[in-house]
């Protein structure tokens, strides 16, 4: 018996006529999702073609984390911008104002920071760089140092409404609460103390509150980075005797011990002498740009293990070890060390005002929440993550030191001598560097 075929209508099957109403809802649909994936999504300025409704979601959950936890950067060197450009004549700094639209910062690449933009890029707390340049060392690196705490302090008194000086972990939180941005110093590269515990303490009763163990140059008493590059060789091999005392002083007065910019063996060494957690305050990841001022995964263990902190950088020579780089870049960094350390230990340490060249959607301190909201695009980071890396990271390593010296000023310890070895009082830096600063 032959089978019946289906007749047809107007050539075609009497079945596809039946089926084709049945179809219509799931091809409109197939169709809106194609074209909301492939088509008319607004562009973000973090780079991709993204839904604008789905960049704005971010970045309003991105916003309201930011208005519980304080965004902390590790380093700016703006104070060094004002020594060069104003001879740290505060009279004709306009910090309040658009500094885009004001010579000579409207036409300098080294200028990324002003008031306005630190607030729309929610920026909580602020690490500012007392720096003085590796070829003061041995000559006046200790008066320009204290004169770079002194600017950064007389800024700060300048706008009393919009910054306040702070010194502890609490105080950071504090400010934050009271709508301000906490103002911190770093002094940035070990020559600044001369070779002498006393003007760290010094420095430390001034108000600053880290301390990078070296430059771009070695100290007596500490290699820098560029004794790992090929060709070079070591000055010390890591921390002297005394370098090892200078870590152990920072330890009892609560002063966090910054390895961004020194040699491996000297990070190494630095992890085995302090008893708190150490942190690198604009470094990012050796593993993806071999750049010697980049922290290697074995060095990012032992900083999960000592309970640290890698502040990432965002200068392209560091990100994409070439002139250019993007947002992107800097997420890559961010997401590797937060692989190999873990989450705790991962922040911002964006070196803004300290270089020439920035990543795309990351041209200065406005930026911010841009970075955090291309990271929310990923399932691997929720809302406490981000929290983390903006903040709650450098508050426990603060807190962690600070519970450190209390420790120490419990158990009595005392003020360390001035028993200087005579090899690190005779030591010379051999490292010299031009260039930009971070």
């Amino acid at each position: 018996m032959k089978s019946r075929k289906p007749p047809k209508v107007c050539g075609l099957n009497y079945l596809t006529l039946v089926y084709i109403p049945l179809l219509l809802p799931i091809l409109k649909c197939s169709a809106l999702s194609s074209s909301s994936n492939n088509g008319s999504g607004s562009s973000s300025s973090s780079g991709g073609s993204q839904s604008g409704s789905d960049f704005d979601y971010r970045m309003e959950r991105v916003r309201n984390v930011l208005k519980e936890v304080p965004l902390i950067d590790g380093h700016n060197d703006l104070p060094w911008n004002i020594r060069k450009f104003l001879k740290n004549q505060l009279k004709d700094f306009h910090f309040g104002g658009d500094l885009r639209e004001l010579a000579p910062w409207s036409s300098s690449a080294w200028s990324h920071t002003d008031l306005r933009r630190l607030k729309e890029g929610m920026v909580s707390a602020q690490f500012w760089s007392a720096y003085a340049p590796c070829s003061s060392q041995h000559l006046d690196a200790v008066q320009l140092t204290l004169e770079q705490i002194d600017l950064i302090r007389r800024l700060v008194l300048l706008y009393p409404h919009h910054m306040a000086l702070v010194t502890t972990a609490a105080g950071i939180e504090q400010t934050h609460r009271t709508g301000k941005i906490a103002s911190l110093i770093g002094v940035e590269g070990g020559h600044a103390i001369g070779t002498s515990l006393s003007v760290l303490r010094m420095f430390y009763q001034l108000g600053a509150r880290y301390l990078t163990l070296t430059h771009t140059c070695n100290t007596p008493w500490a290699d820098c980075c560029k004794v790992d590059e090929p060709g070079k060789y070591p000055h010390i091999g890591g921390l002297s005797s005394f370098g090892k005392l200078v870590v152990k002083e920072m330890n009892r007065l609560g002063m966090i011990v910054d390895l961004s910019h020194v040699s491996v063996p000297t990070m190494l060494d630095a992890l085995a002498a302090s008893r708190a957690p150490l942190i690198f305050s604009h470094s990012s990841a050796h593993a993806i740009c071999n750049s010697s001022r980049n922290v290697p995964d074995h060095v990012l263990q032992r900083i999960a293990i000592n309970g640290g902190l890698v502040m990432v950088a965002f200068y392209p020579h560091f990100v994409s070890c070439s002139g250019q780089a993007t947002l992107h870049d800097v997420v890559a960094h961010i997401n590797h060390i937060r692989e190999v350390a873990g989450i705790d230990h991962v922040g911002i340490g964006a070196g803004y005002d300290g270089v020439n060249l920035v990543p795309k959607g990351l041209e200065d301190v406005s930026k911010y929440p841009h970075l955090f909201a291309t990271l929310l695009e990923s399932d691997k980071w929720s809302e406490k993550d981000i929290a983390k890396l903006a903040g709650n990271n450098l508050i426990r390593v603060f807190k962690e030191v600070e519970a450190v010296r209390d420790q120490m000023e419990m158990l009595r310890v005392l003020p360390i001598d001035e028993s200087i070895p005579a090899e690190d009082i005779m030591g010379r830096s051999y490292c010299r560097y031009q260039g930009p600063r971070t």
